[in-house]
């Protein structure tokens, strides 16, 4: 194909890469399995647990799309183009951050916290009288907001408290001093108290919860296509422009076979009407 053409930018995707892994088959559970996702969620003393959706899938489609288009950049400069090699266990390495680096430097593989952070305290969910909320405070100024929303202002200067490290060491101790007030409280009204007072917090809700809370903060979570409501990206543009609601239904079955052949023979297509692609078909 590159002598053909030898600015042809193209991408493959695998499971294990193309070395020796190339003709292991893989699926997202597996790549979480294997890739010590699973082991490090979960509850504590718990069974590995797999993510909720296909976490690994979705991490290994946004990359191709980052390296693609730097591919199409580059061609432009030398005019050469690129294949691009991408596989979801090195991805999910990639994606595992802190927890990959403290196993890399430390020797010490991280185990399952359930809701926890291995490193930062408070930084999970409490307990209300309707349910949990999520409590994150990230510094020092957070925390001691965080005790006096739940009237327990003293906690922020008790020795085994008044730095992350400190919590950190006492997470048991810190969590039980916190559940205590929190499970008096209504998660909407402690959510409520917590954010007047700038400490980052929210209730644990369902998929529908989320939903309504992303259209309340004005971020249009989803688009009408047609009679079917989608999930937008989550990218937006800063830019001011018109509103131009989506008509495109997906594509007919060979709707763009012509097209690519076209494109393969001349490097040019044409786009022409497709008279089953319409907003209204069923």
């Amino acid at each position: 194909m590159r002598r053909t053409n030898p600015g042809v930018v193209y991408c493959s995707i695998s499971d294990f890469g193309s070395g020796p892994g190339a003709d292991l088959p893989g699926y997202n559970v597996l790549v979480q399995a294997v890739g010590g996702l699973m082991s490090i969620t979960g509850q504590a003393g718990g069974p590995p647990t797999k993510v909720g959706v296909a976490l690994v899938d979705v991490l290994t489609s946004k990359d191709p799309v980052i390296e693609v288009l730097a591919a199409l950049a580059a061609r432009e400069r030398d005019g050469h183009g690129q294949h691009i090699e991408v596989n979801l266990l090195s991805n999910l390495l990639a994606a595992l951050v802190n927890q990959a680096s403290a196993d890399l430097w430390t020797g010490r593989a991280p185990v399952r916290l359930g809701n926890q952070h291995p490193s930062i305290a408070p930084y999970e969910t409490l307990r209300c009288r309707d349910g949990l909320i999520a409590i994150c405070c990230g510094n020092d100024g957070q925390f001691r907001r965080c005790v006096t929303v739940l009237g327990k202002p003293g906690l922020a200067d008790d020795p085994r408290f008044t730095t992350n490290a400190d919590r950190v060491v006492h997470r048991s101790d810190v969590i039980a001093e916190l559940e205590s007030p929190a499970g008096r409280r209504h998660r909407r009204l402690l959510d409520r108290t917590a954010h007047r007072s700038r400490v980052p917090a929210g209730k644990v809700g369902d998929l529908a919860d989320a939903f309504a809370l992303a259209e309340r903060l004005g971020l249009a979570p989803t688009v009408p296509v047609g009679p079917i409501m989608f999930r937008r990206s989550g990218i937006r543009s800063a830019t001011p422009a018109p509103p131009s609601p989506a008509t495109v239904l997906l594509p007919a079955w060979g709707e763009h076979t012509e097209e690519i052949r076209r494109w393969f023979a001349t490097g040019r297509t044409s786009r022409l009407p497709h008279p089953a692609r319409t907003a209204s078909r069923a």
